[in-house]
């Protein structure tokens, strides 16, 4: 555990200055362990992994492989952010990989959150071993490993990095994050000049809108779920509160009820959201928020988002609930 325990006189990373620092650091002993040799990424578009790969990029450019694996449970935008970052901006080897019918179809049907997390893990794996497969002359795998990681569970993130892969893939890791905690990435991230949206992104389920698409994901529901959650992000963002609020997104349960629209009944969805503030995660808050704020919101997602006739409002404190519903 020695190799695992921050060192006592590691200063926390406040500022740039720091960050750079840190990052100059990093780089020599990238380029030290890595040598000439190839290393291998899987890239969610979390802010861990990006800062991961960001630092890959300036320390070994083209010696670096990342795969992004679009599963189809990703919010708005963020599949095509990862190239446009990565490919287009930071010219990375990427490689992008749409597996959003391989896993929606094993996903049919499936209600229990514990069943559907282990459905999602297990393709995730199996997937990243197929192209990992396909590549010659890999000898590390890089993961976006983070202290907090380390404290709660061991060096191996299971649902955002790559726990489990075949024993002939157990490759060296590289994990140049281990030691920092959130914030800390974050400095980092911004100082590697990552997007603003990337490097302070909500904090996100390993298996993505799949614990918020409640009950048996079905696509029309989730595509409910990924235009609510756009649409609610969009206003929070106009109304100063992104980074403000900790975590706010929304939730399509797997029940409906009648409404009315254009003079009509309506058998549609609700979408219910939650907003909660918190420091550690142990304990969360309700966000305390603008009440046309919210009636705007109840109105842009009840006329812009097929299959929705109602807008709730999750109003529990953690506990009694947890920040997610599943």
């Amino acid at each position: 555990m020695a190799d695992n325990k921050r060192p006592e006189t590691m200063q926390r990373i406040t500022t740039p200055e720091l960050a750079q620092a840190f990052i100059d650091e990093q780089l020599a002993a990238l380029r030290d362990q890595i040598g000439d040799k190839k290393v291998l990424l899987a890239l969610s578009g979390g802010v861990d992994s990006s800062v991961v790969a960001a630092l890959l990029i300036k320390a070994v450019g083209k010696q670096l492989t990342c795969v992004h694996v679009n599963h189809g449970l990703l919010r708005k935008g963020e599949p095509e952010q990862v190239i446009e970052v990565f490919r287009n901006q930071m010219d990375a080897n990427l490689i992008y990989v749409d597996a959003v019918d391989r896993f929606l179809d094993k996903l049919a049907g499936v209600a229990d959150p514990e069943a559907k997390r282990k459905i999602i893990g297990k393709e995730f794996i199996e997937v990243f071993a197929e192209e990992a497969y396909k590549l010659d002359g890999i000898s590390f795998l890089a993961q976006g490993t983070i202290y907090p990681d380390i404290l709660e569970s061991g060096p191996v993130k299971s649902h955002h990095n790559v726990g489990g892969l075949p024993e002939d893939l157990k490759f060296e890791l590289v994990e140049p994050v281990k030691f920092l905690y959130k914030d800390e990435v974050r400095v980092v991230g911004k100082q590697l000049g990552l997007p603003d949206n990337m490097v302070y992104r909500q904090p996100f389920p390993g298996p993505g809108l799949g614990v918020r698409c409640v009950g048996a994901i079905t696509r029309d529901r989730l595509e409910a779920v990924r235009e609510s959650d756009a649409i609610l992000r969009e206003e929070f963002k106009a109304n100063g509160l992104e980074g403000r609020v900790w975590q706010y997104f929304t939730i399509v349960p797997d029940f409906k009820s009648t409404g009315i629209s254009d003079g009509l009944r309506t058998y549609d969805w609700p979408v219910v959201i939650r907003a909660v503030n918190t420091v550690d995660a142990v304990t969360a808050d309700v966000a305390e928020l603008s009440f046309n704020m919210m009636m705007h919101i109840v109105d842009r997602i009840t006329h812009e988002v097929k299959g929705v006739n109602r807008v709730l409002w999750d109003l529990t404190p953690k506990p009694t609930g947890t920040i997610e519903w599943e």
